[in-house]
């Protein structure tokens, strides 16, 4: 069905059984935040909070919580998006099933905005940023946060909703230096198309005018995620997802989303910028306070009996997993067609998304050579370090699989086992130093700055992998764990990499090739980094610099070129210049048993 606002939307997931109503009030400091927090982990519903203190207005959240639920909200439009995102990324094969392309054309009709709507529920009232629920998420939050926003801008040189950008960037409402009700915080990161529109205002010596619209359709939301195809808009996306038009109008100047729940307007000027942060981030460290831009409020509207539409993030996985799953379910093939022999890359969630991605690409350069060594897989690992928000990766791991082999970079233990059992150490890594990496990151020495590494591997395997940690290596009397075949973890406290690097040195290649131990990961704590892999995948990846914490065992430099003829030394500690992890708050979690036992979670 088709969705006119978010309420819509609850109520049909209410009869779904998916809903359920927090009935008693409320505390927008920390104690929503604890609540949802709660919801999901247990994979429970979608959540509508009745009663929040010092607002009149209700707050939903949980709505994506789990693929199954987003699949249930847009179970009349999935179908149809996936075929016009098939149209789009191969038309010549669409024209050869020209049926197939006609019975596509009702939704496509769908992707155009109307800028006539017949009513304009959002602008029935205006209200400033203090009547709306001001939601602080963790402790160490520097305010209240807008986390479902959808943000759109205009771009100078061509201005109008056809050359429009919608994305998905957090706003901060009060708190810091921000004047309440007439000045906000606009966060976006690298590779954002909202930086390129600053970009143009400010060459042209404009402010950028800027609409922030929450709640809605719930196909808004999602589609101010996406990762588009060149060429599609997310107001196209969005009207397709939603299975009715995108409607809007102008109010001052300001692009109106008709259909929202909140519509917040303003102005970024040239040149000013005030201190954002700290906000709980979705690696599940804190993203500290930095300079962003600040957005002079024009006006703020809410409709009548408007509902705040919200999400916490932290250490993964939450309630963007899902948005995510979402996401590949209906795009998937779209990266693979747009980069040559890629078949399958995935962004690790359990990592923080931008620090690890696998890939699987392919080998065709030199079929008549019988040496296998990676050759088109280096070429594509270098057009996926230049695509996007891909270009965000940290570490890539990419092979290319051989005829009949069955790999998916899904299953992460059984593809890091392929690649650990495959590579060559003096080979195959390849570092990309001083360059760009995540804002959210802070395992380089700089915002937005850091390292990235290529590990490759093809080709039949060199070494079975370690299961059980050989005496060479109880020997050092560090509390080594088994992490995974070939992988190791160690305490911190008790040894370090010059240490491990002197005592093991000379028997690297044995502990290799012949012991099959590839990776040694110093950690605070090894038992707990063991227990499951996503303790790894996260310690090991969001905590470390490829340039700064990777070393190893009989390492090398030849022609500028780094390797090592022994195990990689991982050092996954978490170092001073490092932001803190999210933690809950004691107090919060006593009271939410107290809240959520009554309805029996």
């Amino acid at each position: 069905m088709a969705y006119s606002s978010l309420e819509d939307c609850l109520l049909d997931l209410e009869r779904s059984g998916q809903l359920l109503r927090i009935k008693e009030e409320v505390d927008p400091n920390l104690e929503m935040a604890a609540i949802h927090l709660r919801i999901h982990e247990q994979k429970g519903p979608a959540i509508l909070f009745e009663k929040v203190k010092g607002s009149k207005f209700r707050a939903a959240s949980n709505i994506f919580g789990t693929l199954e639920r987003s699949e249930f909200i847009f179970r009349n439009t999935l179908a149809s998006v996936k075929q016009l995102i098939d149209i789009k990324i191969d038309p010549a094969a669409a024209l050869k099933n020209p049926l197939k392309t006609l019975s596509a054309l009702p939704a496509a009709i769908n992707a155009l905005p109307n800028s006539l709507p017949l009513s304009k529920p959002v602008l029935f009232e205006e209200i400033q940023i203090s009547d709306m629920p001001l939601i602080k998420h963790w402790s160490m939050d520097g305010g209240a946060f807008v986390t479902l926003p959808q943000v759109y801008t205009e771009d100078a040189d061509k201005p109008g909703i056809g050359n429009s950008n919608l994305g998905m960037y957090r706003i901060q409402l009060n708190g810091n230096e921000y004047v309440l009700n007439k000045e906000i915080g606009l966060h976006y990161q690298l590779h954002r198309g909202i930086g390129v529109h600053q970009t143009k205002a400010n060459n042209k010596g404009l402010p950028l005018k800027v609409s922030c619209f929450v709640g809605g359709p719930p196909a808004h939301s999602v589609a101010a995620v996406m990762p588009l195809p060149e060429g599609l808009s997310e107001l196209n996306f969005a009207g397709v997802l939603a299975g009715k038009r995108f409607n809007y109008t102008y109010d001052d100047g300001y692009c109106i989303s008709t259909d929202a729940d909140f519509v917040i307007t303003g102005e970024v000027f040239p040149g000013e910028n005030k201190p954002e942060g700290p906000f709980g981030d979705h690696l599940g460290y804190y993203s500290l306070q930095h300079p962003f831009p600040v957005m002079k409020v024009h006006k703020v509207y809410a409709r009548k009996n408007a509902i705040w539409a919200f999400t916490v993030v932290g250490r993964p996985p939450q309630e963007d997993t899902s948005f995510g799953q979402l996401i590949h379910e209906m795009t998937g093939a779209a990266i693979s067609n747009e980069i040559p022999g890629l078949k399958e890359v995935h962004a690790v969630d359990a990592a923080g998304v931008h620090p690890l991605l696998l890939a699987i690409g392919s080998e065709r350069y030199t079929p008549f050579l019988q040496t296998q060594k990676p050759a088109e897989i280096l070429t594509i690992a270098n057009h996926i370090l230049g695509t996007g928000q891909l270009s965000l990766a940290k570490f890539l791991f990419i092979t290319a699989t051989q005829l009949q082999e069955k790999l998916s970079t899904k299953n992460e233990q059984a593809f890091f086992e392929y690649i650990l059992s495959r590579i060559n150490l003096s080979r195959d890594l390849h570092f990309h130093t001083n360059t760009t990496i995540d804002t959210l990151d802070y395992s380089g020495e700089n915002l937005n700055a850091g390292s990235k590494i290529v590990l490759a591997a093809y080709g039949a395997p060199i070494r079975t992998l370690a299961t059980t940690v050989p005496p060479i290596i109880e020997a050092l009397d560090a509390d080594a764990q088994m992490v995974m075949p070939g992988v190791i973890a160690f305490a911190a406290g008790k040894i370090d990499t010059l240490t491990i690097q002197e005592k093991l040195k000379g028997a690297g290649s044995e502990l290799l090739e012949n012991l099959g131990v590839v990776m040694l990961v110093l950690t605070e704590d090894p038992s707990w980094m063991a227990q499951t892999l996503n303790n790894f995948l996260w310690a090991g990846f969001t905590r470390t610099n490829p340039s700064h914490d990777i070393d190893g065992v009989d390492a090398f430099v030849q022609n500028k070129h780094w390797g090592c003829t022994g195990p990689l030394i991982l050092n996954a500690t978490i170092k001073k210049h490092h932001a803190p992890p999210v933690l809950k708050d004691a107090a919060i979690e006593k009271r939410v048993d107290e809240i959520l036992a009554k309805y029996g979670y």
